[in-house]
């Protein structure tokens, strides 16, 4: 994708810089990156050569597959791993394939339905983290080379930069804080940057939906709504391998470009995997009892359905065959004639209908949601490449008065192009809150109410005298407000004290609430629509040297500290703190989060 010189702005650096871009994919993943030159407009560049794929000229993407051996170590990765020999060795060696680990970050309030099937196993000794930072390790390791071997001076050039270049890893629209912090823990596993301050700072994120975005901007396919902003919104679809993430925006101002989410981002696990997935349920079923049948085989001619039917099927009225053996492999009552198995095409699109249908229903949520302003859809991503998903999202959504467009580009580097362009041009301004969040606190116990006397056994007393009831809900920030990048919002809380040495571990936890946009009286703690967001953490002890002792009811000493609790919820990345007043100066603490 050519960058759009007419949006971006040059470099206002003051030395060279180097910003890498890894979009990590649940099937395929790729790398681009920027040589950031001060005064110069940054320009956008993909990795395009890796191992196993120097016979395939400009290729991007390659396969999201490792083998390890028996010991840990990784054997081979990428398109390497999908070479002939390497898959003969693995076999004789007992490497382990290991695939599809996305999907182990993700959060547990996404539902991953497997239809029965179940994903590989991790190998000896790692967890998810691990593999995930063995993968970066690996495009770390290839865009290096690549760059050396591709730049006027190379060594000297890496040899500049490698100490400060920055990295933006994208990630689904409906990943949270746990998520980034695992994918942060895998970037130092894998070597990308230092286990230090410095070092984590130097990790952007960005959601695919939003780099997507970029991406569009910079394609040209977003040319005519940027030009002509009106009240109409617009929706990028990112359809990749495992999630497919819907965003929706509003053009806010065109010099320079100003743009605006305008209903809260939706991920839904519908990707093209899934489709692959049930192509390979419905052949356990059909070539039972037939010697195509056996786990070899399924595995084989479900990879041949890949890399043919699934991307070419575009008519459901037509015969669908799967090429995947020679002319001399033939099982007549199975559907098997001179290699190639023979399908109908409805059979075909049931394997799609519930990623379509998924695909419809989300769209249309967030065209309610945006009260009616979406018209346009741009569809981008590998699973865009499609034409049956392309041509069922216009037909479906047509009676809406929504049009469907793709990029003629490649669409399946959009997320990692996206990534540079959210770094260099920053379009976004405001984004809408997916959730409700919101802290626990003490209310007052009134023994009229029915719901307060149910949980009269948990009553707590304050050292000056009133009765109160924990797990009450204070919503800090409600559901589907559109929230600037630079707004804050804080509110202040005060506790009672009898010992000032435990303000040195002082915890606050930051909810987060799934159940709609009706805000809930109590914390559910171990309902599915609650869960702990970041617990931020602060050493308040400077504070006992300027509290004041009082006197409690029962004649205890006691002290009152009274915090802020900060929060900024308008960035690609969550950030909290506490906040403090010591008579003197403010003072503040980071946070960290649970995952």
């Amino acid at each position: 994708m050519k960058p759009n010189s007419d949006t971006r702005k040059p470099y206002a650096g003051s030395s060279r810089a180097l910003i890498i871009a890894l979009d990590v994919g649940t099937t395929f993943s790729g790398v681009s990156y920027a040589l950031l030159e001060p005064g110069e407009v940054p320009k956008i560049h993909g990795v395009t050569r890796f191992p196993g794929q120097e016979h395939v000229a400009g290729n991007s993407k390659i396969p999201s597959v490792m083998y390890y051996d028996k010991h840990g170590r990784v054997m081979a990765a990428g398109a390497e791993a999908d070479n002939a020999s390497i898959i003969s060795q693995a076999e004789d060696e007992e490497w382990i394939k290991t695939e599809l680990f996305k999907l182990r970050l993700r959060p547990k309030s996404m539902k991953l339905k497997m239809n029965g099937m179940r994903l590989s196993s991790l190998p000896r000794h790692k967890t998810s983290v691990d593999v995930f930072g063995d993968f970066l390790a690996y495009l770390f390791r290839c865009t290096k080379s690549f760059i050396i071997d591709t730049h006027a001076n190379g060594q000297t050039l890496w040899h500049h930069v490698e100490n400060s270049m920055e990295f933006v890893l994208s990630h689904p629209n409906g990943w949270e804080g746990a998520q980034q912090t695992k994918m942060r823990r895998a970037a130092v596993y894998g070597g990308l940057i230092p286990d230090t301050d410095q070092g984590r700072a130097r990790i952007r994120f960005v959601t695919e939906g939003e780099a997507s975005l970029h991406a569009c901007v910079q394609s040209g396919l977003a040319a005519d709504v940027l030009s002509n902003p009106s009240r109409h919104g617009f929706l990028v679809a990112d359809a990749g391998g495992g999630t497919l993430d819907i965003s929706s925006y509003a053009v806010r101002g065109t010099n320079p470009l100003v743009i605006e989410e305008v209903a809260p981002p939706d991920c839904i696990f519908a990707g093209s995997v899934f489709v692959s997935r049930r192509a390979r349920e419905f052949l356990e079923e059909k070539l039972k009892g037939s010697k195509y049948g056996t786990p070899d085989s399924i595995d084989h001619i479900t990879k041949r359905f890949d890399e043919t039917t699934k991307r070419l099927f575009r008519d459901k009225k037509d015969l669908q065959f799967v090429p995947f053996g020679s002319p001399l492999d033939k099982d007549l009552p199975a559907g098997i004639r001179g290699g190639q198995l023979k399908l109908d095409g409805t059979e075909v699109a049931e394997f799609f209908e519930p990623s379509v249908q998924a695909a419809i229903t989300s769209i249309k949520a967030q065209v309610d949601a945006s009260q009616g302003m979406i018209k346009s859809v741009w569809l981008v991503g590998g699973f865009a490449a499609s034409p049956w998903l392309f041509t069922q999202l216009q037909e479906r959504l047509a009676p809406l008065k929504i049009t469907v467009s793709r990029p003629d580009s490649q669409t399946s580097k959009a997320v990692a192009d996206g990534a540079l362009g959210f770094y260099c041009d920053h379009h976004v301004s405001a984004r809408m809150s997916k959730f409700m969040y919101g802290v626990e606190y003490l209310r007052e116990y009134d023994p009229n109410d029915p719901e307060h006397q149910s949980r009269k056994d948990r009553l707590c007393e304050l050292p000056s005298g009133p009765r109160l009831l924990p797990d009450a809900f204070d919503c800090i920030l409600a559901r589907c407000v559109k929230v600037k990048e630079s707004t804050v919002f804080s509110r202040k809380y005060c506790t009672e004290l009898t010992n000032l040495s435990t303000l040195s571990v002082f915890e606050v936890e930051i909810w987060c609430y799934r159940g709609g946009d009706t805000i809930p009286q109590w914390i559910l703690r171990h309902a599915e629509d609650y869960s702990t967001l970041c617990v931020v953490r602060a050493d308040l002890s400077l504070l006992s040297g300027s509290a004041e002792p009082k006197q409690g009811k029962n004649g205890k000493t006691y002290w009152t500290i009274v915090f802020s609790v900060e929060i900024h919820f308008g960035l690609t990345e969550f950030k909290a703190r506490i906040k403090w007043n010591d008579n003197v100066s403010d003072f503040s603490c980071i946070f960290s989060y649970v995952c």
